[in-house]
């Protein structure tokens, strides 16, 4: 990992820095949290508010390392299985979904669970539901091995659901023209890259069923197309997010196939100043998982460097909430 800044600039003056070139720092929004990162959250605090401590947590509730941190401190013990859950101490699902075993382990069990998947999220599993008992196979596409897209192949049984992730995936698949299929898509995936493998599915299966809007969410949607906008200004992109955190993966795959390079880092620590060279316009976001305050801890960073000039580029306004479950909240 390296250092915030080299050693020798530690300690440099006001004066050291105002004599470097101003960077122009374009700052995406929207950026950071969307409301199903927001509810999970509040939802483990509700949790350890209500049950005391500590309250146990399958999976990171999102994939964001300062918040999982912040949570342990508060009480919460993440696991990765419902066997490392003690038979009177309460469990919260991850904002990715589970397999339906995981909650039908849970009731077995008789223990005190709160899901908190994201609405959208389960949105994807009650229309796999659907699709499975019009009897149509789903062909779901997504990132092999991602909690959601374990979760959503966990809703239909066992050859009832098969995932691509490419275009070559789509010429690889053994159905037949003809046979009744739907297709179901992961919520944090590229659009761009999206489209291109439904078109694809389209292609070959001029009959298969999609559903009534797209599955990937509007705060994916939203970050990737602020990053859109500001791209094309920027000689380089930051991205602050998670190495398993699928939007914000995809955000850096945004810029680059724009031609801007970009870097993910998830702490201001992990910037290395030496990629500001010939840097005159620099890009910021965040994504889905990322506090405010990293955001502000990377500008901070920034600003003991060079001086800044900060602006705004905004792509779209934000307004959704989600409610928590009812048992939170009576």
């Amino acid at each position: 990992m390296n250092a915030p800044f080299p050693p020798s600039e530690v300690a440099a003056s006001d004066a050291t820095i105002a004599s470097r070139p101003v960077l122009n720092l374009l700052i995406a929004a929207p950026r950071g949290f969307c409301a199903g990162v927001d509810r999970a959250i509040e939802i483990v605090e509700r949790a350890l508010e209500r049950y005391g401590k500590p309250v146990y947590v399958r999976h990171e509730i999102v994939h964001n390392k300062y918040v999982v941190e912040g949570l342990k401190a508060k009480g919460a013990i993440f696991v990765e299985e419902l066997d490392e859950v003690p038979d009177d101490a309460p469990v919260v699902f991850s904002a990715h979904g589970v397999p339906k075993a995981v909650p039908a382990e849970a009731k077995r069990r008789k223990l005190l669970y709160v899901d908190a998947t994201c609405p959208l999220v389960s949105k994807v599993h009650r229309q796999a539901e659907r699709q499975i008992e019009k009897g149509r196979h789903i062909i779901f596409i997504g990132h092999e091995g991602h909690p959601e897209v374990i979760g959503t192949m966990g809703q239909v049984e066992d050859g009832q659901m098969t995932l691509v992730e490419t275009i070559e995936d789509v010429d690889k698949l053994p159905f037949d023209a003809d046979e009744e299929l739907a297709y179901l898509t992961q919520t944090t995936l590229s659009v761009d890259d999206t489209r291109e493998v439904i078109e694809a599915l389209e292609w070959r299966y001029p009959n298969i069923k999609g559903p009534r809007a797209e599955d990937i969410c509007y705060a994916t949607s939203n970050r990737q197309a602020a990053v859109k906008e500001l791209a094309h200004d920027c000689d380089l992109v930051l991205v602050i997010g998670a190495p398993n955190s699928s939007n914000s993966l995809r955000l850096v795959e945004v810029s680059e196939r724009l031609g801007t390079p970009a870097k993910l880092i998830q702490r201001a620590e992990e910037i290395d100043f030496a990629w500001l060279d010939g840097v005159t316009t620099l890009g910021l976001t965040a994504g889905a998982s990322a506090p405010e305050i990293l955001v502000r801890e990377v500008v901070a960073a920034l600003a003991s460097y060079r001086p800044i000039s900060e602006k705004t580029i905004t792509a779209a306004e934000e307004k959704m909430v989600f409610k928590l479950p009812r048992q939170l909240t009576e």
